[in-house]
């Protein structure tokens, strides 16, 4: 990646910024600001150069998700979705590919979606389901063959960017085989049909609404070309499904101590040691938590689903939203009541901080999962409950 991407960011986080209090008053989805991400060709942050994109690592991608989300988190938090879409499909080396089965005309079109990121497109995620949540061997939506191709049919819920993006991620069982659960890039338009639902308490611009399918889409939309790779796939890249989150959130925790900064010196309250304690410690454990998703970030790219690499980036996960929360709430305190308004930047992103210890894998799960860990137990198998 080179430096662009990073100088881009942080050229349009203020304006993300100056933009984000009518979004999440409004409930209203960031247009513009995704019309500033296309220009600045990071829908291709994640793309390999060979296909026209930048080529980032995920610590790169960790550095960039950060940096959009001290504008608004909101925005940040859709552009994760993308990236972990193109990030997920262009980390299939050939030796991978080999591994998992997967033909040269799967790779091909792996190659198409990716290209078309590069030039613009892209992509959101539909996984989640009411009842199920993010657990993949729990899902209600099925998809079967046809003669045209892969029909799918179900709802999937907290779809974000839902009536924006090109094409969905889509998670399925198969209806033969209700153990079987794949992914397609179903592309936006008929058979697609978006249920308004999002009205939340954080990430309100994130149009996180209910997504109904049924739809039949061409052969060539199952990813990898191989059924089942599902369930492979989120043991191998935890990275993309655990904590691309993670810097989102290191972002938010830093813009909630910007705006904490800006209303203390306006109001003439930044002499009071006990302000400058809370600043201090919130300072202190955000960049703690940031150490700690680069760490993740720099093992995943030198040793991608390594027994230690996945255990860095659950923690990462789990650090990173609840300092967010309570970095947001100890600033806001430390601000006072009139920076709980509505409208005030503390207020949204008290609200938005909130957030980060809910989304899969939520801090229980995180914490569960290093617990069985320590313990020396498997912990994407063990417990009472699937993992995935």
């Amino acid at each position: 990646m080179t430096v662009h991407a990073l100088e881009a960011a942080r050229r349009l986080a203020p304006r993300f910024a100056a933009r984000a209090a009518q979004h999440d008053r409004d409930g209203s989805f960031p247009v513009d600001d995704f019309r500033d991400l296309r220009e600045a060709g990071l829908f291709g942050l994640l793309v390999p150069c060979a296909l026209g994109g930048m080529g980032a690592t995920f610590a790169e991608y960790a550095a960039v998700a950060t940096e959009l989300a001290r504008g608004n988190g909101a925005t940040a938090l859709v552009f994760n979705m993308h990236a972990s879409v193109t990030g997920a499909l262009g980390a299939v080396t050939e030796e991978l590919a080999e591994a998992l089965g997967v033909p040269d005309e799967a790779l091909a079109a792996r190659d198409r979606l990716l290209t078309a990121a590069a030039g613009g497109s892209w992509y959101a995620v539909a996984m989640s389901e009411r009842g199920a949540g993010a657990r993949l061997s729990q899902l209600s939506t099925v998809y079967e063959t046809t003669d045209e191709g892969w029909h799918l049919k179900g709802s999937k819920t907290f779809c974000s960017g839902a009536g924006h993006a090109d094409g969905y991620l889509v998670a399925a069982r198969s209806a033969a085989d209700q153990s079987v659960v794949s992914q397609f890039l179903v592309p936006a338009g008929d058979g697609l049909t978006v249920e308004p639902t999002w009205d939340a308490l954080g990430m309100r611009a994130t149009s996180s609404h209910d997504l109904h399918l049924d739809v039949t889409v061409p052969t060539d939309r199952l990813l990898g070309g191989v059924e089942g790779l599902a369930l492979v796939v989120a043991q191998l890249m935890p990275h993309w499904l655990v904590a691309s989150y993670a810097a989102v959130y290191v972002g938010v925790a830093r813009a909630a101590i910007d705006a904490a900064v800006e209303h203390l010196n306006a109001r003439n309250l930044a002499g009071l040691p006990a302000v400058r304690a809370r600043l201090g410690r919130a300072d202190a454990t955000t960049a703690a938590a940031q150490l700690v998703v680069a760490e993740a970030a720099r093992r995943v790219d030198e040793a991608p689903g390594d027994e230690e690499t996945n255990r860095w980036v659950w923690r990462a996960k789990l650090l990173a939203g609840t300092t967010a929360a309570e970095v947001a709430a100890s600033v806001l305190e430390a601000a006072g009541t009139s920076a709980t308004r509505r409208g005030h930047p503390l207020e949204r992103l008290y609200r938005d901080a909130r957030c980060g210890s809910l989304h899969p894998a939520t801090s229980d799960v995180c914490a569960d999962w290093l617990g069985i860990a320590a313990l020396g137990g498997d912990p994407d198998r063990d417990g009472s409950a699937p993992r995935w």
